[in-house]
């Protein structure tokens, strides 16, 4: 019998969706919050200018990071966000976003097979949603972010990453690999979906290929790491 492919959509859309109900306690209890925080890194990594604005969340689950960007950039008129599972997108709405529903439209659909206009987006943020794709989807989800992004636009894209180098690596890795699968099988009686996240994140490894990626693409690049490591990014806009 054949090895599932973890990056196939169908399978990445029915972790997600099994998922979707404990997914933001579950995420900010067992990152001890540093999710919350790379997310308002994420959005301080954008350069966006005055006036109305509009852009897209990538991979959007279930839009934690809405709240961070709006505060800080009150003159976006709508985010469009974009996720393949069904679970996240209703989940964001009856749990954080009721109010904010007049400013966020909602495209269900796997976004490399999307048909997202060119040049219809200020800004493409993307918060944890990198490492559920493999390098050859990374190539394409950087094509997709350079057609979209409108002249002068602006990207952010933040991931849980592997802290190659960093001495307290081995305790952080033990935490994915196996401190992560107890939690979920001790607390939460789930399928393992949760323990799928320590798996796409090391083999994620970190943010450089796809800052090349975009490079590649004809956008300005510029590659991050936080918190030694344990989550990078890249960040960006794309020439007038």
């Amino acid at each position: 019998m054949a090895a599932q492919d973890i990056y196939d959509p169908a399978y990445v859309r029915d972790v997600f969706d099994r998922c979707s109900d404990k997914y933001i306690t579950f995420s900010y209890v067992c990152s001890m919050g540093f999710t919350e925080r790379w997310r308002k890194q994420c959005v301080a990594m954008l350069d966006l200018p005055d006036g109305p604005l509009s852009g897209y969340d990538l991979m959007a689950g279930t839009g934690e990071v809405w709240p961070h960007l709006l505060e800080r950039f009150p003159n976006i008129d709508d985010i469009r966000a974009v996720d393949i599972s069904s679970g996240m997108h209703k989940r964001a709405l009856e749990r954080l976003h009721a109010m904010r529903a007049h400013r966020i439209s909602f495209i269900e659909d796997d976004v490399l097979a999307s048909d997202l206009l060119p040049q219809s987006a200020d800004f493409v943020i993307s918060t944890f949603g990198l490492k559920t794709f493999n390098r050859t989807q990374h190539k394409k989800l950087a094509a997709l972010a350079a057609r979209v992004l409108k002249p002068g636009g602006s990207f952010a894209f933040i991931e849980a990453s592997d802290p190659i180098g960093w001495f307290l690596r081995p305790l952080y890795l033990f935490h994915l690999k196996f401190v992560l699968p107890v939690v979920e099988r001790i607390l939460l009686r789930g399928a393992q979906d949760f323990s799928m996240i320590g798996a796409y994140s090391t083999n994620f490894g970190n943010a450089q290929g796809f800052a090349q990626d975009l490079a590649a693409n004809g956008l300005q690049v510029e590659y991050r790491k936080f918190f030694f490591g344990c989550a990078t990014g890249v960040c960006g806009r794309k020439p007038d």
